[in-house]
């Protein structure tokens, strides 16, 4: 059960509280280990409570711009937040083939976007592989046109239901290792910011779908959204690092704090991968919420 200590309404109180209790006997944690991270975002460190659990980042290592996740549950930071409106209809601001073009601002330190190789569009299916693939890696890029974007990748092991099989199974950068040891969350190397690495073998069988979500720490608060993101891709490797599908994004959506990249999901016993690219005006919490992460 992940607990968000807040109000029914207004902005989070500074002395929030987001912690992991005692999940479902899934989950690798217990009464001894339950960890929480408390922000320190005013020195720039994300500290987590000692000792942590398996799996817990102690402190995250900072980047430019670093990575991050808005006021969310299970172990991460407390965050402050205003109210957003929630548009059911949202428009992109940038139409598809179009690159977010705002100027260069002062602190922001660009990465080229790698060679894509085997690119798809927005809402195309494919199999990954017509063999056997036991472990893939999913990587993640992006640039910032406004220096206060502080993004994170977070992936949700969902059920044929569609919801977590239980509190514990989503991965990011403070709950870094899934019960069941398969996923694990990791800095980037070379031309990615993040990854996602998945042994397919140690799999637990109920998951049938891994989605990939985006998503900018604080954007309540700093009233930040994802047309201030440009050239955010997904693409997923096999374990000989060659490129078995990617996704590069080309619309960037005003009204909306969180996005659903990609997922890999389950067809006929093969996996396959699909370019979502849909947005939510949700925070991680909310998120938590949508995939059936039980949040207070």
């Amino acid at each position: 059960m992940i607990t968000v200590k807040t109000k029914t309404c207004g902005a989070m109180n500074h002395n929030s509280v987001l912690s992991l209790n005692v999940p479902s006997p899934h989950c690798v944690t217990d009464r001894n280990r339950i960890a929480t991270v408390m922000n320190h975002k005013s020195s720039g460190n994300r500290m987590a409570a000692a000792p942590p659990y398996p799996g817990m980042a102690q402190q995250r290592p900072q980047s430019s711009p670093a990575p991050g996740v808005p006021g969310h549950g299970s172990p991460i930071p407390p965050r402050q937040q205003t109210q957003i409106r929630q548009t059911q209809n949202c428009q992109p601001a940038l139409t598809a083939g179009q690159q977010n073009t705002q100027g260069a601002v002062a602190g922001i330190v660009e990465r080229p976007i790698p060679a894509l190789e085997n690119k798809v569009q927005k809402g195309q299916k494919v199999l990954l592989s017509s063999g056997v693939i036991t472990a893939v890696d999913a990587c993640f890029g992006w640039n910032v046109t406004d220096s206060r974007c502080d993004v994170d990748v977070s992936a949700f092991l969902l059920g044929a239901d569609g919801k977590v099989i239980g509190d514990s199974w989503f991965v990011f950068y403070g709950q870094a290792l899934s019960p069941d040891n398969s996923t694990r969350f990791m800095e980037g190397g070379g031309a990615d910011r993040e990854k996602i690495q998945i042994d397919l073998g140690k799999l637990d069988p109920r998951v049938k779908k891994i989605v990939f979500v985006l998503t900018i720490n604080d954007a309540l608060q700093n009233r930040l959204h994802f047309d201030m993101l440009k050239d955010a891709y997904v693409r997923i490797m096999d374990k000989s690092g060659k490129e078995l599908v990617s996704f590069l994004m080309t619309e960037y959506y005003n009204n909306v704090i969180s996005m659903m990249i990609g997922e890999l999901y389950q067809h006929n016993g093969a996996w396959k991968f699909n370019a979502v690219g849909n947005g939510v005006a949700k925070d991680l919490a909310g998120l938590c919420a949508l995939y059936g992460v039980q949040v207070i």
